[in-house]
């Protein structure tokens, strides 16, 4: 499968993200087919209340979905479920392995992502060898509260000028605000629960890509 970065291809302008408690009770294949079928490119697992067992278990039905649609899977935090699960790649928090050591268990091949709120944090990632950084939170969010308020974006149009790796923009971004970034120059941007609590999954995607343009 190619090799796809936020912002790489047509279809990874947006990078959606699973949440099962935003997701109006449909599980993660429900959701992943209906986020496929719109095009988009990238999508993360991102699930903080399962076990293991259980997010292997969702980790390999998506991966049989993404490889179908010719999209790039992505597993927050847990790399052991990344490999096991044969995902494209694995996003890392501040508080997770570092990107470096991801590196030694992961082999060259495999995408790391890396979560950034400020300068310091984007060079050391690119220094550490990430793929791409995660941009923010740009807003506040009630989908991760623990990420604090958001960075503003001027350090979205830091990243622009100074970081050459790809980068996605998150954090409370939706169908409203997300023309904004786009002015800004911002190439692609992660969404949840905009996208995952839509009754209208690919619909709701149309919007965002109407506002987008």
């Amino acid at each position: 499968m190619p090799r796809i970065l936020p912002g790489s291809v047509p279809g990874a302008d947006i990078y959606a993200i699973t949440d099962s408690r935003l997701s109006l009770g449909r599980g993660v294949g429900e959701v992943a087919r209906a986020v496929m079928s719109s095009g988009v490119r990238i999508l993360q697992y991102r699930e903080k209340d399962k076990d293991k067992g259980e997010k292997l278990k969702e980790c390999l039905l998506l991966r049989e979905i993404t490889r179908g649609a010719g999209a790039c899977f992505i597993v927050n935090d847990d790399v052991d479920i990344a490999l096991l699960c044969g995902a494209d790649g694995v996003h890392l928090g501040q508080s997770d392995l570092p990107a470096a050591e991801v590196r030694r268990l992961v082999g060259p091949e495999m995408i790391i992502g890396v979560s950034s709120k400020n300068p310091g944090q984007a060079e050391k990632a690119v220094a550490d060898g990430a793929d791409y950084i995660g941009v923010g939170p740009i807003f506040s969010t009630a989908t991760k509260p623990e990420a604090g308020k958001g960075v503003t974006l001027a350090y979205l149009d830091w990243v622009i000028a100074n970081i050459r790796i790809p980068y996605v923009a998150i954090g409370g971004i939706n169908r409203s605000n997300i023309g904004e970034l786009v002015r800004h120059g911002c190439r692609c941007c992660a969404m949840i629960s905009d996208i995952v609590s839509a009754p209208d999954i690919p619909g709701r995607i149309e919007e965002i890509r109407r506002a987008m343009r």
